[in-house]
């Protein structure tokens, strides 16, 4: 039977298929659960959203930031394709549908046990869990406005990437001897520091996006050279070299976008509109093939660990569907076929998907849904998943978030915690929690 989390108690962790409960939040249960496994406990980390830093002035009104301009390269390969693309004859405003979009308000460091998530409207918090003695850092700069997804930069070193409105703040962190340096070109405004105890961060640049765009979509190439932004209040979205500063806006279609997603091998590429439209790319020239849904939207899109299959969550099912590449890349012949997870509707009682995120591993998928009964409202569904040949999915069971009425706001995996699946989630109820999924045998004792 899958795990149930009874009303009034708090998950800590999975282990072997078992997702063990607490009566309340602590270190010390933590400790004699996963802690001992582990070698570590991740303790939960408070935000309260209505209690924000103010951001800090800039030191002048006189911002000049990075203009969109190709470059040779993959930009001029980009470029080529802009030109032969279509303008559309009108840019429709989804604003309306943005919070029904799994937003990547979480994003975990791709080698450290740093993890970065919007914890009000104009800031971020970097908690950094292997220096437990500090206090999390806050991002704040007067750029930093309407703040909507973050994801850090692969082999970046700790910079953190900010999408929000009229562009993407770039911080990167400031070591005692090693200041971050600010891009060549980008404005002397950007030097502002954060605020906290631990390391430092620096805003060392601001892109600026198409129309002073509010970006509500990024992703970085594997790489960590190209960034793609988008909007949902355009439907183009841009490919930017980021030590440049430069970018290119690649158009497709009608619609505002709501999700982009580069592969992890970097040889495609997924962008969706909130048409029910979605393209997928591959990189080597830039060529695309459209599809589109009769489920709505796209609203959450997962890459699988070899970059071969992508598990997408759609605005009107409760059904997953899974993209399976036919052959090598680049082809781009595919298929697409769903992924039930009965049990959404059969015990939640709820028609719809939220919000999904898949572990690094492809093991654990974590499933939120809306509405649904009320004993298991606000729970996250955690599945077994296997690959071979084609995914399914079975229940494990649910996780409950602390506190009065918890809903699930955002979460994702650490995509390389070498002692299994770790996933971050930020709760309404003002807690971000950590929960350890532990089955492999040569991690138990």
């Amino acid at each position: 039977m899958p795990s149930f989390p009874h009303p009034g108690s708090v998950s800590i962790c999975e282990i072997n298929r078992d997702l063990i409960t607490a009566e309340s939040l602590s270190d010390d249960v933590a400790k004699d659960t996963y802690g001992k496994i582990l070698g570590m406990v991740f303790s939960p980390v408070p935000f309260q959203s209505d209690q924000l830093v103010r951001p800090p002035s800039p030191e002048q009104d006189d911002q000049q930031v990075a203009t969109t301009a190709p470059t040779k390269g993959l930009l001029q390969t980009l470029q080529g394709i802009l030109n032969r693309s279509l303008t559309p004859l009108f840019h429709p405003n989804h604003v309306n549908l943005l919070p029904e979009v799994d937003l990547q308000g979480v994003s975990w460091h791709q080698h450290k046990h740093i993890i970065a998530f919007i914890s009000g409207p104009n800031q971020v918090i970097v908690r950094d869990f292997e220096d437990s003695g500090k206090e999390p850092c806050i991002l704040a700069n007067e750029s930093q406005r309407e703040v909507k997804v973050l994801e850090w930069r692969p082999n970046g070193g700790r910079q953190l990437s900010v999408a929000c409105n009229g562009g993407i703040c770039i911080w990167a962190a400031s070591f005692p001897g090693s200041a971050a340096s600010v891009r060549s070109g980008a404005s002397s405004f950007l030097g502002t520091l954060s605020r906290g105890s631990g390391v430092r961060y620096t805003l060392v640049d601001f892109l600026r996006s198409h129309n002073g765009e509010q970006i509500s979509a990024l992703s970085w190439s594997p790489d960590g050279r190209y960034l793609a932004s988008g909007s949902y209040e355009s439907s183009s979205f841009t490919i930017w070299d980021v030590a440049q500063g430069l970018g290119t806006p690649i158009r497709r279609g009608l619609g505002g976008i709501s999700m982009l997603k580069w592969s992890p091998t970097g040889d495609y590429f997924f962008s969706a509109k909130f048409d029910g439209t979605f393209y997928l790319w591959e990189t080597n020239t830039w060529t695309s093939e459209p599809w589109s849904s009769t489920s709505g939207f796209v609203k959450g899109a997962s890459w699988d660990p070899d970059g071969h299959m992508i598990l997408l969550a759609f605005s009107k099912s409760s059904t997953l569907g899974s993209i399976h590449f036919a052959s090598k890349p680049p082809s781009l012949d595919a298929h697409l076929l769903p992924v039930e997870l009965p049990e959404i509707m059969s015990l939640t009682n709820s028609q719809t998907t939220e919000k999904i995120a898949w572990d690094a591993s492809g093991e654990r998928l974590a499933v939120s849904f809306k509405d649904g009964d009320e004993l298991y409202r606000g729970l996250i569904a955690i599945y077994d998943v296997r690959r071979t040949p084609l995914i399914s999915a079975s229940l494990i069971g649910f996780i409950r978030g602390p506190g009065d009425n918890p809903k699930p706001l955002a979460f994702s995996f650490h995509d390389k915690f070498k002692q299994g699946p770790l996933l971050f989630v930020c709760w309404s109820s003002g807690f971000c929690c950590t929960y350890p999924l532990i089955f492999r045998s040569h991690v138990l004792p």
